[in-house]
């Protein structure tokens, strides 16, 4: 199968990888790395032979599961298996947007595939199933799925935990589904010559293949999935396969074969690029927005367009005027939330919907579907010159976390916006008040969790999420209203630094920091300090990640050592020593009551900060 695509059908340019038109090719089986590994080697792209012999060792371009930002050629990091194909539906909506959005007549600007090698495993994972229902609904034709049905896992044969017909699961799903024999190259050159020209709807190729094909001993057994087969078993595998035992051994005619299919690359890229040339001149505004989209370069006048916010306002609500200010000035940027827009207020109004029938809408209906809608996000963001975001209520973040971290690491800068983020929620109760999440989210690697103390905050968080290019941004915002604390947003915001005092005083003889809509709680605990003569600053933290990476001088000036610290937050204290002596915070579920009412009963208030505040000076 891999074979066929890479030599018959796949369009790329070894020469450049990032070439916009180029086919999109994941291997959401990664943990068959190692043909990718090869086939990229023998395309000509940039992984010598001594990396294929370094597999799976320290600082080698070749790890155990493909990584993009270590191998020229892998388009995503792959290997926890539902993931390659939920992302590639966020590849395949890029495509049909920006399609949609900037062909024009004999200017097919943007016309290619998202190819993907998926496995048993791969389609036993709910992430697949929400993936494969979306991508049916939204009629992407463009997205072809090359299942490598072996019926073998590791535990064994797959009848012992997946016996259903997925043939007719994913027809259900409106999907074109083939079933071929996989070891048959002209069965899989036939399947990929129809499902491309099957344009209504995505496709599944199912194809029956035998794992480990050609070894005596392990050939159609799980045996071949997990184990290197030794020394033995190779040269016994090579013989019947005809190949000679030399290691890492490539026959010339196969070399010169792939250097013609290299060159046939380079070849529709050129082509390509002339077309480039001539939409260029007749389209100048069009491709200097495909331009600056794809170098990450919209250089805007961020104080001017950033709204300024000045009312008692949900940060949501905030998030939503900043959403609607941005939205003419970032025509690539598209994403929408997982059924609940009119929470997370994510829509970009006047732009249309993202649908079947309108590609170039640029609200993406994602449905109930947490992590499906986290991995789309972060393929539309990983497809080069679309950005891409998705909303949710922020408990709900724990169905989303493992595409979350796997933008942190494949350095996708993906915007997660994440509303209801306390027990501020208050009605809906404990099932729906995230207590633990800002802690879970902190300690992804590589994840700017910013979570805004008001309006002007939230629009700095967006301003940042935007400019970055290779760390995503979880923007956690309150379903309540907060007051107006903060300066007007801009590049100056003191908040694109992470932390910051925000209400200094005089000879202070202790610090109240706070994140988000507690942020105002120690406003009001520093006044009722005040009256007792107890001097105070209050430091806004909304970004841990950001405050870490500020040079030593500035975080000893917000936070100076020897001056106690009380920290509040809505949520788990576990983390906070980090920078406090002692934590007002909530360490058990929430309750059902208006929100007011439950962050007064779990002890956020401004009187339980003071006191702990007098506590703490009290214990010296």
């Amino acid at each position: 199968m891999a074979h066929v695509l890479w030599s018959r059908y796949l369009a790329f340019d070894s020469a450049d990888p990032l070439w916009p038109n180029r086919d999109r090719f994941i291997l959401s089986a990664g943990h068959g790395s190692m043909l990718q590994y090869a086939l990229l080697h023998l395309a000509g792209y940039d992984l010598s032979l001594d990396e294929l012999t370094r597999f799976r060792q320290l600082h080698s371009k070749t790890p155990g599961h493909p990584e993009n930002h270590l191998t020229p050629g892998v388009e995503m990091a792959t290997g926890p298996l539902g993931q390659g194909v939920a992302h590639s539906v966020g590849f395949a909506i890029a495509e049909r947007f920006l399609a949609a959005t900037y062909n024009r007549p004999d200017f097919p600007l943007f016309d290619h595939f998202t190819y993907v090698i998926c496995s048993d495993g791969d389609l036993m994972e709910g992430a697949a199933q929400e993936a494969a229902s979306l991508a049916g609904h939204l009629k992407l034709g463009k997205l072809i799925w090359l299942y490598d049905d072996n019926g073998i896992t590791i535990d064994g044969p797959t009848h012992l935990a997946f016996s259903e017909d997925v043939g007719r699961r994913f027809e259900a799903l409106g999907w074109h589904v083939q079933e071929i024999d996989g070891m048959d190259m002209a069965a899989v050159d036939t399947a990929l010559a129809e499902a491309r020209a099957h344009s209504s709807a995505p496709s599944l190729i199912k194809a029956r293949t035998v794992i480990g094909f050609g070894s005596p001993k392990l050939a159609g057994t799980n045996k071949a999935h997990s184990n290197p087969f030794g020394p033995d078993e190779l040269s016994a595998t090579k013989r019947i396969l005809g190949l000679p035992e030399e290691p890492f051994f490539i026959d010339s005619a196969v070399q010169e074969f792939y250097n013609d299919v290299r060159d046939s690359g380079i070849e529709r890229h050129r082509a390509w690029t002339e077309l480039w040339n001539r939409y260029e001149s007749q389209f100048p505004e069009e491709s200097e927005q495909i331009r600056r989209a794809s170098e990450h370069g919209y250089k805007i006048d961020w104080a001017s367009v950033l709204p300024n916010i000045t009312e008692a306002m949900a940060t949501r609500k905030a998030s939503e005027h900043t959403i609607q200010a941005l939205a003419p000035h970032f025509p690539t940027l598209l994403g929408g939330s997982a059924d609940l827009a009119e929470s997370n207020l994510t829509t970009q109004k006047g732009y249309g919907e993202f649908s079947a029938g309108n590609y170039a809408g640029k609200t993406i209906n994602f449905g109930v579907r947490e992590f499906g809608m986290a991995a789309a996000v972060n393929g539309i963001n990983l497809h080069g010159i679309t950005r891409g975001f998705g909303a949710s209520f922020m408990v709900f973040s724990d169905y989303a976390r493992p595409a979350i971290r796997l933008a942190a690491l494949m350095e996708t800068p993906s915007i997660y916006v994440f509303t209801h983020d306390s027990v501020g929620v208050g009605e809906d109760g404990p099932t729906h008040q995230p207590v633990e999440h800002l802690t879970a989210l902190r300690a992804i690697p590589n994840l700017n969790v910013f979570r805004p103390a008001d309006g002007n905050e939230t629009a700095v968080g967006w301003m940042l999420a935007l400019q970055s290019a290779s760390t995503p941004t979880f923007l956690a915002l309150t379903r309540q209203a907060v007051p107006t604390l903060t300066p007007a947003p801009g590049p100056d915001h003191p908040a694109t630094r992470g932390g910051y005092v925000l209400k200094a005083v005089s000879d202070p003889r202790a610090i109240i920091i706070a994140t988000g809509s507690e942020v105002g709680v120690a406003v009001e605990a520093q006044r009722q300090l005040g009256e007792e003569g107890i001097a105070v600053n209050v430091v806004s933290l909304p970004s841990w990640w950001l405050f870490d990476r500020q040079p030593d001088e500035y975080r000893a000036s917000v936070l100076p050592k020897g001056l106690p610290t009380v920290s509040v937050e809505a949520g788990s204290t576990l983390a906070w020593p980090r920078y406090a002596d002692r934590s007002v915070g909530i360490d058990r579920f929430g309750l059902s009551a208006p929100g007011g009412k439950v962050m007064v009963e779990l002890g956020i208030t401004a009187e339980h900060v003071a006191s702990a505040v007098k506590d703490l000076l009290a214990a010296g």
